[in-house]
């Protein structure tokens, strides 16, 4: 009898691991998820175009939402305190073209060519991995203002950037219920994606936390709508670089989407000699060209994508969070597992 009682200890702690999980990931509320969109993407924030009062306005939103979840600002200052702020700087050139400034001097940076700009960082520590860290990102930043009409990127990439806002929240109240991470996550909000995935490029060359010790990057970066080619299925989300880098990360992603979320897994986009290029156009592909696994999840290219009808009224709010859901299940699956990615 003691025998089968041994055997069976894998099995009770299978079922109750996912019943945790799906606990907190029934959490992830489509009310969040619309009031903090409904802020980011209003017109009062005027399309957060990158160095612009209005972006930095949703930086603070941002670092004030992490704060209050109990995420820590792991920024060194010059000072002995930590910001949630990343500061950085682009050069713009004439003809419309941007790069990041990794040294600038005080007097460069105050050049009238050069953009102040931050990505904003939050930090859950994990508890006997806490050294291995996972990234979730989502860039916030948008195209800004057109002859006075707004293009607020309700879509791009506001779904993203509520859809980690709500992970961050969710992961947090794990722990504060016994159920921290083992491996710590960082959840960025990255700036400069617009202008070449520059918060990004200013990140991986100056990361707060040694790239060697990042194991994983999901990156989201519009999940909020869908596109004309599942007018009639609307239950999929596009997933792009899973199997790149590593195949168990696929293997993982596809084994959490079976286990909880069923969404139809699109991998139409995957291809790198795609005619879109997608794997190099959002910010996961800085953390790929060094060799870290990355998935992106992506709802397709929709008529609204740039252009001033991207709002919040036109989201998907339950189907947001879906997709939310299937990252978080992958995120916790990453975050907890016993080994790293191979």
């Amino acid at each position: 009898m003691k025998k089968y009682f041994f055997l069976l200890l894998p099995f009770f702690a299978a079922v109750s691991d996912k019943q945790t999980v799906t606990y907190f990931a029934d959490t992830i509320s489509t009310e969040n998820l619309e009031k903090h969109l409904s802020f980011l993407a209003s017109d009062s924030l005027r399309g957060r175009l990158t160095g612009s009062k209005e972006q930095k306005i949703a930086a603070v939103y941002l670092a004030k939402y992490f704060q209050e979840n109990g995420l820590k600002a792991i920024v060194a200052q010059n000072t002995s305190d930590s910001s949630f702020f990343q500061s950085f700087y682009i050069k713009k050139y004439f003809g419309g073209q941007h790069s990041i400034m990794l040294n600038p001097t005080n007097k460069m940076s105050r050049a009238k060519n050069v953009i102040a700009t931050e990505n904003v960082i939050g930090f859950l520590e994990g508890t006997d991995k806490k050294e291995e860290v996972l990234v979730i990102s989502a860039h916030y930043d948008h195209i800004g203002t057109k002859n006075g009409t707004v293009f607020n990127g309700a879509d791009d990439d506001g779904s993203g950037t509520v859809a980690m806002m709500e992970m961050a929240r969710v992961f947090s109240e794990a722990k504060k219920q016994g159920k921290s991470p083992r491996r710590s996550i960082l959840f960025i909000a990255f700036a400069g994606e617009e202008y070449g995935l520059l918060g990004s490029e200013y990140y991986t060359e100056k990361p707060v936390i040694p790239l060697k010790n990042t194991i994983c990057d999901l990156n989201i970066d519009m999940i909020g709508r869908i596109d004309e080619l599942h007018a009639n299925q609307k239950n999929y989300v596009y997933l792009i670089g899973s199997d790149k880098i590593s195949q168990e990360l696929h293997a993982l992603s596809e084994r959490n989407n079976a286990l909880f979320t069923n969404l139809k897994l699109d991998y139409s986009y995957n291809s790198e000699s795609h005619p879109q290029q997608l794997y190099y156009r959002s910010d996961h592909y800085n953390f790929a060209k060094n060799r870290i696994p990355i998935i992106f999840y992506f709802d397709g290219e929709h008529p609204d994508y740039h252009q001033s009808t991207d709002d919040v009224d036109r989201i998907d709010f339950e189907l947001l969070k879906k997709r939310t859901q299937l990252v978080f299940y992958t995120a916790w699956d990453i975050a907890n597992r016993e080994g790293t990615l191979n």
